[in-house]
């Protein structure tokens, strides 16, 4: 049985839209995009779905704390669910905080460390990288995003280029849904069912 490790932030834990700080809400089972793309995929393929709020590629989060920083603690996670026959990566938004001053390329370059760190574990046997959906500075979280959406602009194409050289496939989310107008950064549930289909076909092809 194939087995499909999902490695992403709020987005892949299915964080609904937030209006309070520090007050966080998740769709249910079956209605986050790992289990719609499950779902679609049938019971003969595995999904695991490894989303942490917050998560970064490569950066300690001196504001929020917790295990955050993505490339840290991806062995353990990647041991704990080896083998794995292709490991899906969707991280950047949380880098595009302003408490984290990086650029499109810096963000696409970590992913890109973080999936050569996960060939080099040994346990992953193919990569698909996935372009987060931008952000917009609004609502909650508007002063923690600020200036993210000048600091994001050619983010997919960087990733793109960089799952080019790695060998790995590459889908762009932005092309598929959009973030909620309510925060900026979070989906409606609309788009976690849409994006979940998309991925679906496109970790179906990968897999044959």
């Amino acid at each position: 049985m194939p087995v499909v490790l999902c490695y992403g932030d709020s987005n892949t834990h299915g964080t609904k839209p937030l209006t309070a700080l520090g007050v966080f809400g998740r769709y249910p089972r079956g209605h986050r995009w790992p289990d719609v793309m499950a779902a679609a995929l049938g019971p003969d393929v595995q999904v695991i779905a490894e989303g942490l709020p917050g998560r970064t590629t490569v950066h300690d989060d001196p504001v929020e704390g917790g295990c955050r920083n993505g490339i840290a603690v991806l062995p353990a996670i990647l041991h704990s669910h080896r083998p794995i026959d292709l490991m899906v990566v969707m991280l950047g938004t949380n880098d595009l905080k302003t408490r984290f001053s990086v650029s499109a390329f810096e963000i696409a370059r970590s992913v890109e460390r973080i999936c050569t760190l996960a060939r080099a574990e040994g346990v992953v046997a193919d990569l698909l990288v996935v372009a987060p959906a931008p952000v917009r500075e609004a609502g909650i979280l508007a002063d923690t995003f600020a200036g993210a959406e000048t600091r994001q602009q050619g983010l997919a194409a960087q990733l793109e280029a960089a799952a080019r050289r790695l060998g790995a496939g590459f889908l762009d989310a932005g092309a598929h849904v959009t973030v909620s107008p309510v925060d900026g950064v979070h989906w409606e549930e609309d788009a976690h069912h849409r994006f979940g289909a998309v991925m679906a076909e496109a970790v179906a092809a990968r897999l044959a």
